[in-house]
């Protein structure tokens, strides 16, 4: 996969917060060399999170984030701002852009505050400095000393730019599956195709693990449930795993001998991401929900909802099933997220496969904050299907 083809869950998200008329877009536009977004004198030009996904050197692929203006007013204003305060929830490194002759207003260094306070790295970037020759009228909490940049002259940028690959959080050693196979281990990957399945394409998670699997050189075999069995019978070595989707366990796991290694997408992607113990220890929560108790079931993705879906259908389903209760379950998707979750008793949460790791950690950490466990879709289909044990198996030493 190239750099331009990373998917925006695995680029460092850069985020240009500040107030109204700071220049933001002017600054956003200046750093990644395109019009990306629409500049104005007039304030809160722009009412709408931009992104743009772009390799920007010396970075690499990266995505660029433009906030509306946090000081917006009025009714719409107060939603412009909402949208603002959940880019925070995704941000990797933040930009706070001030007009270098004002200084930093007390919003500002409310916001400044904030971001450190969530260990965001934050460059203080004092834009329109070709306005002023006198230092920025300011005094940080942050021990950044403030970068003087004009968006007009480009005075700066560069060494904007040469600080944000600086300050970039260094990517920890990441695999899907890398430690444990070896090149030449064949792998068969079930992918089930039904009314659910993307037309003319496989999900992002069988497309990440079918590619990591050519990289290292084994053999990966794709076949749907229904040709598992005779496939495994014309093998004349058995394989060395078996990867199924999590909603295809119950069918997958009596047809695999117990001594083939056998997990899911959605547990392999739940370890790529850092959160299989967490999500692991969260799945025993299934057996205790109370009838009444609350449950969270989100997405973090926007899809077109179908007859049988997994989220709104199914899991509800399952989860009433197995636990022999009626919980109250309530849905959010995409960007939304309850900040308060204290009322619920359990989050089931999608595999984040569209979400970077700074936006499910946070998602986790608030559920943490709140005492709820957190579940996520594959840990919880296999704990509802009695397979959860055997699907953690051959990750034991790293639980």
């Amino acid at each position: 996969m190239s750099l331009n083809e990373t998917v925006s869950a695995e680029r460092l998200h850069i985020a240009f917060f500040g107030k109204r008329n700071a220049g933001k877009s002017s600054l956003v536009n200046a750093v990644t060399g395109q019009k990306l977004s629409v500049v104005s004198p007039v304030s809160g030009t722009t009412t709408d999170p931009v992104q743009k996904a772009m390799e920007l050197l010396p970075l690499g692929p990266v995505l660029i984030i433009d906030t509306p203006g946090y000081d917006d007013e009025g009714e719409l204003g107060s939603l412009r701002v909402e949208k603002t305060q959940q880019i925070l929830n995704k941000t990797d490194v933040a930009v706070l852009v001030y007009d270098a002759a004002l200084g930093m207003s007390p919003e500002d260094e409310s916001l400044l505050e904030s971001l450190e306070g969530r260990k965001i790295p934050v460059i203080l970037a004092a834009n329109k400095s070709d306005l002023t020759q006198d230092s920025p009228v300011t005094d940080p909490k942050s021990r950044e000393k403030p970068m003087r940049v004009s968006a007009l002259t480009g005075k700066g940028v560069r060494e904007l730019k040469e600080r944000l690959a600086a300050l970039a959080p260094r990517a920890r050693e990441k695999y899907i599956l890398a430690d444990l196979v070896s090149p030449g281990d064949l792998v068969i990957l079930v992918t089930p195709i039904d009314a659910a399945a993307p037309k003319g394409r496989l999900i992002l998670p069988q497309q990440q693990t079918l590619r990591e699997l050519l990289d290292l050189h084994c053999v990966p075999l794709c076949c749907q449930v229904e040709e598992l069995s005779g496939l495994l019978e014309r093998l004349s070595a058995p394989p060395r795993l078996v990867v199924t989707d999590s909603q295809a366990f119950g069918r997958v796991s009596p047809l695999v001998p117990s001594s083939i290694p056998l997990t899911s997408f959605s547990i392999l992607f739940a370890r790529y991401k850092g959160q299989l113990s967490t999500l692991a220890a969260g799945a025993r929560a299934l057996s205790q929900l109370q009838d009444g108790d609350r449950v969270l079931i989100s997405e973090g993705c926007t899809h077109h909802r179908q007859c049988g879906d997994i989220g709104s259908v199914k899991l509800p389903a399952w989860v009433r099933r197995y636990s022999g209760k009626e919980p109250v379950f309530s849905f959010s998707s995409g960007g939304e997220f309850p900040e308060d979750l204290k009322d619920y008793a359990l989050v089931i949460h999608c595999g984040g496969c569209m979400l970077n790791e700074a936006a499910m950690r946070h998602r986790m950490e608030t559920a943490r904050a709140a005492g709820v466990p957190m579940v996520n879709y594959g840990v919880a289909i296999a704990q509802i299907h009695g397979i959860l044990d055997r699907s953690l198996e051959p990750f034991k030493d790293q639980l």
